[in-house]
Order: structure tokens, then sequence, then C-alpha cells
């Protein structure tokens, strides 16, 4: 094995190692809330963070699982020329970033869906593919107001954008094998879509319904 084929392997498992850090967990533990594996989704993600009602540790969950994906990539470009990792093995630590999350060696191999994470690893490994993977999720979000579909909706353009934008390569063989793994992470949130029993993004803006007029002259009575 000669010694660029070392690096890339050593770097890979570095990297899985830096995704292998759960920030739901972390983030929950530090501020002292309940273990997300024990409520809602039992998911280890910021949707399911965001269950507790504490906002903060939400916002703080998708940040680290997306700059943690963002962290190792952009650590692979880094050193890509000196231990001649090449675009392969910046494309291989893009994927074993995504995998430590979503098989997490340091919580049992059961972590989260992956979609913060993989959004972190596409801005950095392919910042045009990141940009317009993220307006498709937001355009999605916004329209049908459910997170799940508008992940799934996500994962299956982000290897067609990478195509259409830079053809074929070991960029797009990175990004496929996440997106399947990221859409077959997502079977039960598919199977409450199909049942319409998915949960809807909240509506921050809603109008508010009319009282009764009955009710109003009781007051002002």
């Amino acid at each position: 094995m000669n010694t660029a084929m070392m690096n890339m392997i050593l770097f890979a498992m570095g990297a899985y190692l830096i995704g292998s850090v759960s920030f739901a967990i972390v983030v929950s533990k530090l501020l002292r809330l309940e273990d997300p594996r024990t409520y809602g989704s039992q998911n280890p993600g910021a949707t399911n963070v965001l269950r507790t009602g504490n906002k903060l540790a939400a916002v703080l969950t998708l940040l680290g699982d997306c700059a943690k994906g963002w962290f190792a990539v952009m650590l692979a470009v880094y050193f890509s020329t000196p231990l001649e990792l090449g675009i392969a093995g910046v494309s291989l630590a893009a994927f074993a970033v995504f995998a430590g999350h979503v098989w997490p060696i340091f919580f049992g191999f059961k972590g989260g869906k992956g979609v913060a994470t993989a959004l972190g690893v596409l801005l950095a490994l392919s910042p045009p593919v990141g940009v317009t993977t993220l307006c498709t999720w937001i355009i999605m979000a916004y329209t049908y107001r459910y997170s799940s579909l508008a992940a799934l909706v996500a994962a299956v353009f982000a290897p067609i954008y990478q195509l259409l934008l830079f053809g074929p390569g070991v960029k797009l063989a990175a990004i496929f094998l996440m997106s399947v793994i990221l859409i077959y992470r997502h079977r039960g949130n598919i199977a409450n879509l199909r049942a319409g029993t998915e949960t809807r993004l909240a509506r921050r803006y809603e109008k508010k319904p009319q009282e009764d007029p009955t009710v109003e002259q009781a007051k002002d009575g």
C-alpha cells in the first residue's frame, strides 16, 4: 500500500470520528435536557431536539452537525495536496464524516438521519451544489410544510445538480451514496407521508380564528 492510499484511509477514519460526535446528544447533556434518543422520533437530530421546546438547543444541534460535515471536508481539501489525497481522498472523507453521523461509533452506531451533516458536506465538497440543494429544501419546506419531504426531494436532486454542473466523477459517487442513505433513513417518514400522518412544520404567522361575536359581546358586557 503506497503512502497516498494510506493517507486517504487515515483521513477517512479521522473524518468518520468527527462525524461520530452527535451534537444532539452533546448539546442536550450540556443544557441538561433529556437524551433525544428517548423521546419523540428517538432520532438524535435538530428536529427531534426542538420537541423539547428549547430552540437554542435545536439551533446549536443544527449548526454543530452542519459544521462538522463542512470542517471535515475542508480539512481534507486543505491537506489534499501535501498528503496526496486528491479528489478521491476528499470525496472519501466527505462520505466518511456523513457515515460517522449516521452510524456513530461513540453512540452504539445509532445516529441521526444526516440532513444537516450532508448539507455541511455539500457546501464544502461542491459549494454550488450545496447552495442549490439548500434552496431546494427551503422551497419545498415553505411550500408543503414538511421537513422530511423537503429533505427527501433535496436528496434526490443533489446528485442531479452535481451531474448537471460538473459531470460524472468521484464527487458524484459520494453525493449519490449519501443521498441513497439519507432517503433510506427517512423510510419511516415516507410511510407517514403516504399515510397522511407526518407532522408539518409549524407556521409562525398563521391567521388567528375570529372569535364568536357573542363571546366578544360577553367580554364587553
